[in-house]
């Protein structure tokens, strides 16, 4: 999957189909035990994103005259912040962990519950993982762990 960045694409790795096998299956220990390093991945996402935002006119300006040269004096900074960004998402999709949404930091972690793979649900925010939800439902259909799972 693309996602656009001014005139820029960034691939975002995609989830996996529900009869796909993961590649690693959590235990709740081992999800939240990831927590500070999703934390420190999302903050080098948003400070990258913040650059993203404040050169994208001057980009668009430097994209459109392209013809004749372009060239802007944040073109380096530009693509620094996007190398960033894809970096950030690989690294967190290397560790098994789908990526909902950057914008609000949402996570997913593959889990065996009652004999079949769910994922587990974190938020950028969330101090521990508490909530799991079926594979093709999302956020806003998530559960309560039980108190032993945790």
């Amino acid at each position: 999957m693309l996602k656009s960045f001014g005139p820029y694409e960034v691939e975002i790795m995609s989830m996996p189909e529900e009869n796909e096998t993961p590649e690693h299956v959590f235990t709740v220990a081992e999800a939240n035990e990831l927590i500070p390093q999703l934390r420190s991945r999302f903050a080098g996402i948003r400070r990258a994103k913040t650059i993203l935002v404040q050169t994208s006119d001057d980009i668009k300006k430097a994209s459109a005259n392209a013809h004749s040269g372009g060239g802007s004096q944040f073109g380096s900074l530009y693509i620094r912040a996007l190398h960033d960004v894809s970096s950030n998402l690989q690294a967190i999709h290397d560790l098994g962990v789908v990526v909902k949404d950057v914008n609000a930091g949402l996570c997913d972690f593959p889990y065996s519950h009652e004999g079949r793979i769910v994922y587990l649900c974190w938020k950028l925010g969330e101090t521990e993982i508490r909530w799991w939800h079926e594979l093709s439902l999302g956020y806003k259909d998530r559960m309560p762990l039980e108190e032993s799972a945790i």
